[in-house]
């Protein structure tokens, strides 16, 4: 009776996790360091292989929590604020590429990039027409949204894990195509990363986005793997409404770079 549990928190056991995370991180980016200095990418690839490991078993150790009954309805309102605290520094992330991309298409003169000329997008710069591919991908990652919605409405509103499955299995194939298509965009762009200033803006706030799309579309892929294990009720579903958030976010993102990147931008 001494030990017994009279509080709705969940006290955490001792755990090796994030001691592996910070070892694996300094090794990834020691290795990067070397990597650059042309020492070869083995470093990295270790620090790579710890960090991946340790996300998989810490999400796994998290998962059986769940599944013991160790996420409360305190600890999930607790989860759902760090979800959210998240997203907003993702927000933030990405408001840096807006930020450097509208700043040098607007001021396109000045001690950073005097190779502009005074005109944007740089002369020479061949840009994607947005209303082909680029909107392609526009329409296949808002219904990729609207089938993990799907899923969402299936299992809360209705308790039906048959069209909760269905609605996964399409959010996840439209993500897995929508990256498929960045990657054939990226194959035929007319410009590099590097020697310029646009060049560099648009790969690193698409390329970020893809990477985005990517995690997403394995968040999604994890919790069509758990609902085929009968983890999810319409009461007690935290980690698939995360994920359903997460991709929320992902969406509302591609919309402000196709206007801002593909359309004004262009």
């Amino acid at each position: 009776m001494a030990h017994e549990k009279n509080h709705d928190y969940h006290i955490l056991n001792p755990s090796i996790w994030p001691l592996m995370a910070s070892a694996g991180a300094f090794i990834m980016l020691f290795g990067g360091a070397l990597w650059m200095h042309d020492s070869g990418p083995y470093a990295f690839l270790i620090g790579l292989a710890m960090v991946l490991y340790v996300m998989y078993a810490w999400w796994a150790d998290v998962v059986n929590e769940a599944q013991t009954g160790d996420h409360t309805p305190v600890v999930r309102i607790g989860l759902r604020y760090g979800v959210i605290m998240f997203i907003m520094s993702e927000v933030m992330f990405f408001a840096a590429w807006f930020w450097s991309f509208f700043k040098h298409a607007m001021y396109p003169m000045g001690p950073l990039s005097p190779a502009v000329d005074g005109v944007w997008p740089p002369v020479g710069i061949e840009t994607f027409d947005p209303w082909h591919l680029p909107l392609i991908n526009t329409l296949i990652l808002l219904c990729s949204g609207m089938a993990a919605t799907w899923a969402h409405h299936a299992l809360v509103h209705e308790n039906n894990r048959e069209d909760m499955k269905w609605g996964l299995i399409l959010a996840v194939v439209l993500g897995a195509v929508f990256t498929v298509f960045q990657v054939y965009e990226y194959s035929h762009a007319a410009f590099g990363f590097g020697g310029n200033i646009y060049g560099a803006n648009f790969f690193m706030a698409t390329g970020f986005h893809g990477f985005h799309v990517l995690i997403g579309t394995i968040f999604l892929l994890v919790c069509l793997i758990r609902l085929q294990k009968g983890h999810f009720t319409p009461e007690k579903h935290l980690g698939f409404e995360a994920a359903a958030w997460y991709w929320h976010f992902v969406d509302v993102v591609w919309l402000f770079l196709f206007a801002a990147v593909y359309v004004w931008g262009g």
